[in-house]
């Protein structure tokens, strides 16, 4: 499974619901990883599935974690969720939580279920 760190601020966004989308940066590291998941097609495309990724605040094992449900899309993100005005990212649409350890139950839902 395809492990993401992220800021605790666009970490708890997404735990609390209020956050639906996580941003990165059009790049070869990118585009690989999200390949690799099944994501992306040969030509760089999106593809429709939904994949789970870890959304992991922090790069230790031990930092809290949220397991989510993802599709991903090509398009400018909302200032407001940490993006650059003007920019496009992978943007990966948060459809479910499966796991927020030690601060929601298992099988709390954010967004489209």
């Amino acid at each position: 499974m395809l492990i993401l760190p992220i800021k605790k601020k666009w970490f708890d966004m997404i735990a609390s619901g209020e956050k639906i989308e996580e941003y990165r940066e059009i790049k070869p590291y990118y585009r690989k990883r999200f390949e690799t998941i099944g994501l992306l097609d040969v030509y760089g495309l999106p593809v429709v599935n939904k994949v789970w990724v870890i959304l992991r605040n922090g790069y230790s094992t031990k930092s809290p974690q949220i397991e989510a449900e993802v599709t991903l899309d090509i398009k400018e993100g909302r200032p407001e969720w940490g993006a650059e005005s003007g920019v496009e990212y992978y943007v990966l649409k948060i459809l479910r939580i499966c796991r927020v350890p030690n601060e929601a139950p298992l099988g709390s839902s954010i967004g489209m279920q």
